[in-house]
């Protein structure tokens, strides 16, 4: 069957941690307002924001930079890693440093090593943490994520980071009513389109080219395959010779400008032999050949609440039929440390 699937411990974790993912994000929006009000008029005041985080936590503040971007704020999603080698601008800038753990290697470095500040602040499941002791920090609801991949986590982050937004007077448009929706999408065909491929390319545009990362990493960890997460224009500019029949293309499609370019990679991997499944909220009509998962019309994060649990359930699906004990690493750590090899 195309949903075939795992008993394993690492299975059952995903599943408790997507099971309560949506209400537990919910709550985390509505429940930092005094927070999140705090820290949007830092922002606001500073008119300078860098997101800093590691892993799936630096891919929703690259869903949420694009927003703040548009609310004319100049925003920075950067790694820990990358903070660590640089000096960070001069000017006056509000910094966010986002962990679920609170416990990452790199953020517990720059603690140390960023005076604290007014304008410095953090988001984390886990309160208790350094993190969550050292700064003042929106809490996400429901404690640490205990799975492997990031589910819960990354859902709950982009819900502190709609809360902020919302603060500032951004749109959010429908983001919290999408939560809420229990709809289910039917994923057998995108299963089968992508199952039996050796590598994955995963691209979007907007507040998607952060989701498309974060889902490759998520599929890299899961089905110990290469994949990879692109901007669509990225993907152009090279990657194209990498398409092959036993290449798989993922792609999201948002409204407007978000969707711009997404018909000429569905035609470019089609011509190559490999049939695109395209997770589609653009309200357009489908592209033909490709295989597309349909959603409501929704742009900005409410795009990315709308596709990111039928990603979730595609993601551990594909990896199911690739691995035995999926969520259930070989090599990897929940938490990850920093390497001092010199």
């Amino acid at each position: 069957m195309a949903t075939e699937t795992t008993s394993g411990k690492g299975l059952a974790l995903l599943q408790a941690e997507m099971a309560r993912q949506g209400a537990d994000a919910i709550a985390s929006l509505t429940g930092n307002e005094a927070m999140a009000a705090e820290l949007a008029a830092s922002i606001m005041r500073t008119g300078r924001l860098v997101l800093i985080g590691m892993g799936a936590s630096h891919y929703a503040n690259r869903m949420a930079e694009t927003s703040w971007r548009r609310l004319g704020v100049d925003c920075r999603a950067e790694t820990a890693g990358d903070v660590l080698l640089q000096d960070l601008p001069a000017q006056a800038r509000t910094l966010v440093l986002v962990s679920q753990s609170g416990e990452s290697g790199e953020i517990l470095q720059l603690l140390d090593l960023l005076p604290p500040g007014a304008d410095l602040f953090g988001m984390t499941l886990a309160p208790q943490s350094t993190l969550g002791l050292s700064l003042r920090c929106l809490v996400g609801v429901g404690g640490q994520e205990v799975a492997f991949a990031a589910t819960r986590s990354l859902t709950i982050t982009l819900a502190l980071h709609a809360a902020v937004l919302a603060a500032a007077g951004g749109e959010i448009g429908s983001f919290a009513a999408t939560l809420a929706a229990s709809r289910q999408s039917a994923l057998e065909e995108a299963v089968e389109a992508l199952a039996q491929k050796n590598s994955v390319i995963i691209a979007g545009r907007g507040e998607l080219r952060g989701l498309a990362e974060a889902n490759g990493l998520m599929l890299m960890e899961l089905a110990r395959i290469p994949a990879f997460g692109f901007e669509f224009g990225q993907f152009r500019h090279g990657p194209l010779e990498a398409l092959a029949p036993d290449l798989g293309v993922l792609l999201l499609r948002g409204p407007g400008a978000l969707g711009a370019g997404t018909a000429t990679l569905a035609r470019a991997a089609l011509g190559a032999g490999t049939v695109p499944v395209i997770f589609d909220c653009s309200g357009e009509a489908p592209i033909e050949g490709a295989v597309t998962v349909a959603f409501s019309s929704n742009e900005g994060l409410s795009a990315v609440a709308a596709m990111l649990p039928a990603l979730q359930k595609l993601i551990i699906a594909v990896s199911s039929r690739k691995v035995a004990g999926v969520g259930e690493p070989v090599r990897s750590t929940k938490i990850t440390g920093i390497d001092h090899e010199a």
